[in-house]
């Protein structure tokens, strides 16, 4: 089992997704200045409380509470308290994946030593994941900023042996068991602890990373689809020519454009029917490409959130100072995942208009109409692939629903002391939901391009469409698909298809 040691090196987004599938492991340095910066840190908080400094969430409230002074023996309790008061989220839990990637995240935000926190703080967290334990955490309740305080205050509880945990087969455990089970004890969070584990943006972030992981799928499916529907429509693959993209050089077009020629050079060759084909064909690394340039964006943004101190106040390692300040406004982390959203559910449009073409006899080249592989009299009562246009469609305008901005509905709250916020984990919501409407449009259109490739084709020997035989048969007459669909989603989502590995352009 490979190993990252927190706040040696930075935690990059394909760092957490091996954390999430239990190929990389977390720990803690057992020596050196990374150690050294947590160490100084929470012993710098403790000293300056001693002499009676005020800090910010330790001997004072919270929020518009902040001018409330808390004596010394009040103050333990103002932690715990932190916690219970924000136990309030609702909605369906965070999977065991989107909860792990937030505790890896939150691990590395407090390992880079601004946050005044235990070595042991640390240490329990690496502890649960790599006991592949998680807490439970309902997915509704956080405006972004101040971080992600309700739905955070889920992992402290955990670690504090409080709530539930869970598991990877979805099963739910007693706090106070699955800290033990990670052969921990559970922790007493000291005043800073628990303010310093809620008040960053990592359940954003943490579902964040998955979505890029998701979208990156999304990108190759669709060029490995688009290659099927144009040898399917004996399209004109002069529309992919390197020199085309060279005239107009965007980095995640150049790759689009490659990606859908490799896959092409396994469709045969055969003479074009139309000097241009329409735009959802021709046009696909143009569309496709605008995702791949903000999914490079949007990974670079979260590595920066991922290792960078996102919580309040902050403690300067050098100086000794604290610095109150909004680090934990999720404001990069919310635009990442607009992006995302409306780029995948550009991509489920295209797939759309893709399955309308092919499914039409006015558009689709001579094939039958709805891809019916009937003939004779009998094909009157047969209809194919026409309902599976219909879904497609549904689908496909529920993700372009999903796409209005989450950021641009700040709303004050808290007292008017949270008066601007990101609501940006609204939007990575937001963007594992089109994610996974614009899985089950790619299943769908995938199950048509190789139907229409068939009807053209018999004996095709494109590699992709023999993958998807593996699961679906070719339609020989009208039958239900609710099954293939939900297995070729899950296949696109884990990129378990072979469409290609993910690569920066």
């Amino acid at each position: 089992m490979k190993a990252h040691t927190l706040g040696a090196a930075c935690l990059r987004v394909d760092d957490v997704l091996a954390v999430v599938n239990g190929t990389l492991q977390l720990r803690v340095a057992a020596e050196g200045p990374a150690r050294d910066r947590i160490t100084k840190t929470a012993r710098i908080v403790a000293e300056r409380v001693l002499r009676g400094e005020t800090i910010y969430g330790v001997n004072t409230g919270f929020g518009d509470s902040c001018a409330n002074a808390i004596s010394e023996s009040h103050q333990q309790a103002l932690a715990r308290n932190l916690v219970r008061f924000h136990g309030c989220a609702t909605g369906a839990l965070l999977s065991f994946e989107e909860a792990t990637a937030v505790v890896a995240v939150r691990a590395a935000a407090l390992a880079r030593g601004y946050s005044g926190v235990r070595i042991e703080l640390l240490e329990a967290m690496c502890a649960l994941l790599n006991a592949r334990i998680a807490p439970a955490i309902p997915c509704e309740g956080s405006v972004g900023a101040s971080g992600d305080l309700t739905p955070l205050s889920y992992l402290a509880a955990l670690l504090m042996g409080e709530r539930s945990a869970l598991l990877p087969d979805g099963s739910l455990l007693p706090g106070k068991e699955a800290v033990r089970r990670s052969e921990r004890e559970p922790l007493a969070l000291q005043p800073k602890e628990s303010l310093a584990l809620m008040n960053g943006t990592s359940v954003m972030t943490g579902l964040g990373c998955i979505a890029i992981a998701r979208a990156q799928s999304i990108a190759h499916t669709a060029c490995a689809i688009t290659a099927l529907m144009s040898a399917a429509m004996q399209g004109e693959p002069g529309h992919f020519d390197e020199r085309i993209c060279a005239a107009k050089p965007h980095p995640g077009q150049t790759l689009a454009a490659r990606w859908i020629r490799e896959a092409l050079r396994g469709s045969g060759k055969a003479t074009p029917l139309r000097i241009q084909d329409r735009y959802s064909i021709r046009c696909a690394p143009q569309v496709v490409g605008v995702l791949i340039d903000a999914i490079v964006e949007a990974r670079r943004i979260h590595e920066i959130e991922i290792n960078g101190a996102n919580d309040n106040p902050l403690i300067d390692p050098e100086s000794g100072e604290v610095l109150h300040g909004g680090n934990f406004y999720g404001g990069h982390v919310a635009h990442a995942m607009e992006m995302i959203k409306t780029q995948v559910a550009n991509v489920a449009d295209l797939l759309d208009r893709q399955l309308a073409l092919v499914c039409n006899h006015s558009t689709n080249n001579g094939l039958p109409a709805n891809l019916v592989a009937v003939t004779g009299s009998a094909a009157t009562s047969h209809h194919g692939f026409k309902a599976m246009q219909i879904s497609a469609s549904a689908l496909t305008a529920e993700a372009l629903k999903l796409t209005v901005p989450a950021s641009v509905f700040s709303r004050s709250t808290e007292n008017h002391n949270q008066d601007k916020v990101s609501m940006g984990t609204i939007a990575a919501r937001d963007a594992l939901r089109i994610c996974e409407l614009t899985e089950r449009v790619a299943a769908i259109a995938l199950l048509g391009a190789c139907q229409a490739l068939e009807l053209r084709n018999p004996d095709s020997a494109d590699g992709l469409l023999r993958r998807v035989r593996e699961v679906s048969e070719f339609n020989r007459a009208d039958r239900e698909y609710d099954r293939e669909i939900a297995v070729l989603a899950t296949a696109i989502r884990n990129n378990a298809l072979g469409c290609g590995n993910w690569e920066s352009p």
